[in-house]
């Protein structure tokens, strides 16, 4: 698959084509993007559309099934490239593909500080609790650049607005000063993503994330900033990190960050993600094809008893570890806001394996 100025990729895996606008796909010529890449290694042959939204806070439909009702994302698309991220074919509305199009063509809402701030202080806002991290992640490489993070944050510290974040972004204690800042005047709360250890394993399916041991060190820094921190283990790869070996390796490592909790989540594989993640598998490790065809031929998540198997073997060694049996040294945020307190980040539900 190529990308010449005039047309790029649209499939999974097929290398389909499609005309577009002048280098801008239809959806987004129509509002106006503007085009950018960056001559820099961090950027190479990465695409930019900036895109001046029209709202920036959402409701999440009911039927969703997630513990939250209101996100922010200001990035669509992600540098992280996780191969199994389930956010992948929300870029097909886009007029782009779910696979290398969504790791090198990243939507940037460049108006989202300004644009938060407007819609927390209209009169119909209710204060409601926001998760970020939702879709994909607020702290990708990108915010590096465009640095939209700070004035979001700004603008729910000033109005007192209950927030969690979660992450595999090692940027977010960039801005440690205003959660610190926010925590004192509203609930806020963290989570990280990490669903593994292996080092050989996070360079093949999470290529453009920090390691898995420095996602750790976020968590252990922000905890003891008074930020409180769990982690999300997802997502658990059948047959790559679910022995009981790993499991104990990832659960005691989290344990060792003072992390609040521990969610684990087990792989699942929607439409756009599984073509891109069994491409992969079949190339890597064509050995489990089968295996997972077993496992994922009927739908996008596991058995419910793999499910429940993996979820009791790490709520077990949680225990073992003692994983949330005191508050994170140095704990602080305002307790007495009049709000509700923001989501639990990471839910317990399959639908919260956002960044992945």
């Amino acid at each position: 698959m190529r990308w010449d100025g005039l047309r790029l990729d649209t499939g999974v895996d097929t290398g389909a084509e499609a005309d577009i606008h002048g280098g801008v796909p239809a959806p987004l010529f129509a509002r106006s993007a503007v085009t950018r890449t960056f001559d820099t290694p961090e950027f190479r042959g990465v695409t930019f559309y900036e895109i001046h939204a029209r709202s920036i806070i959402n409701r999440v439909p009911p039927a969703s099934r997630v513990p939250f009702e209101w996100t922010i994302n200001p990035y669509r698309g992600c540098t992280h490239a996780c191969r199994y991220c389930f956010a992948r074919r929300t870029h097909e509305y886009l007029d782009l593909g779910s696979g290398r199009d969504f790791d090198s063509k990243i939507v940037v809402k460049v108006n989202a500080p300004d644009l938060v701030r407007k819609e927390l202080t209209a009169r119909r806002w209710g204060g409601h609790p926001i998760a970020m991290g939702t879709n994909v992640d607020c702290y990708q490489r990108a915010e590096g650049r465009y640095r939209l993070m700070p004035g979001i944050l700004a603008a729910l510290r000033d109005t007192r607005n209950p927030f969690s974040i979660l992450t595999k972004g090692s940027l977010i204690l960039r801005d440690l000063g205003l959660l610190a800042e926010a925590a004192e005047v509203t609930e806020v709360s963290a989570a990280v993503s990490v669903g593994f250890t292996d080092e050989s394993l996070w360079r093949a399916v999470e290529p453009g994330t920090p390691s898995p041991r420095k996602r750790l060190e976020v968590c252990a820094t922000l905890n003891a900033h008074g930020i409180p921190c769990g982690v999300l283990m997802a997502p658990i790869l059948p047959y790559l990190c679910d022995s009981p070996r790993a499991l104990e390796t990832t659960v005691r490592r989290i344990a060792e960050t003072g992390a609040t909790h521990v969610t684990p989540i087990v792989l699942h594989l929607r439409p756009g993600a599984r073509e891109w993640f069994m491409a992969w598998l079949s190339r890597e490790h064509p050995r489990l094809i089968p295996r997972y065809l077993e496992l994922y031929g009927r739908g996008a998540y596991a058995p419910k008893a793999y499910q429940e198997r993996i979820g009791q073997t790490v709520r077990a060694l949680a225990l073992k570890h003692g994983i949330g049996r005191s508050a994170p040294p140095g704990a602080r945020g305002h307790r007495d806001t009049g709000r509700a307190a923001p989501p639990p980040v990471p839910a317990a539900t399959p639908e919260q394996l956002t960044l992945l």
